[in-house]
């Protein structure tokens, strides 16, 4: 991810009474992660480019999931399913545009082993008023 000028450093602290990834089988299955830089809700307080700002950096904090359990990246065989939460307001209708900056990131870094199902929903509030949690289930080789 260097090329990308991305350092994947640790892993966020915990938050509460649960692990940051579940193995089984060959597939992998992360907890939800936030952000700490972007609070609020798109349609009020930020605007789709922060979103989406957002969102990346979501992903980046899911990859030092990754990293972290798989000891590298390489080892990713194919990102199967991203969930993502947007804090959203309630006339708020463009979740899909703020979960394109996880997704072009995944195409970036993984290439069609990047490419994924997906859903993007809006929701009420989020935790510590986050603007995005996103969870992530992927494949994995040896």
């Amino acid at each position: 991810m260097i090329n990308l000028g991305i350092e994947l450093g640790p892993v966020r602290p915990l938050v509460g009474n649960y692990v940051t990834c579940v193995r089984t089988g060959n597939l992998l299955f992360t907890a939800g992660q936030g952000v700490d830089e972007y609070h609020g809700k798109l349609g009020r307080d930020l605007s789709v480019e922060e979103g989406y700002q957002a969102s990346r950096q979501s992903m980046i904090n899911l990859l030092k999931v990754v990293k972290a359990e798989l000891g590298e990246l390489s080892k990713v065989k194919r990102v199967v399913k991203i969930l993502g939460f947007v804090n959203s307001t309630e006339d708020f209708t463009q979740q899909p545009k703020v979960m394109n900056g996880a997704s072009d990131l995944l195409v970036a870094v993984f290439g069609d082993k990047g490419k994924h199902g997906r859903s993007a929903v809006g929701m009420a509030q989020l935790p510590n008023n986050t603007a995005i949690e996103i969870e992530m289930i992927l494949e994995f080789e040896d």
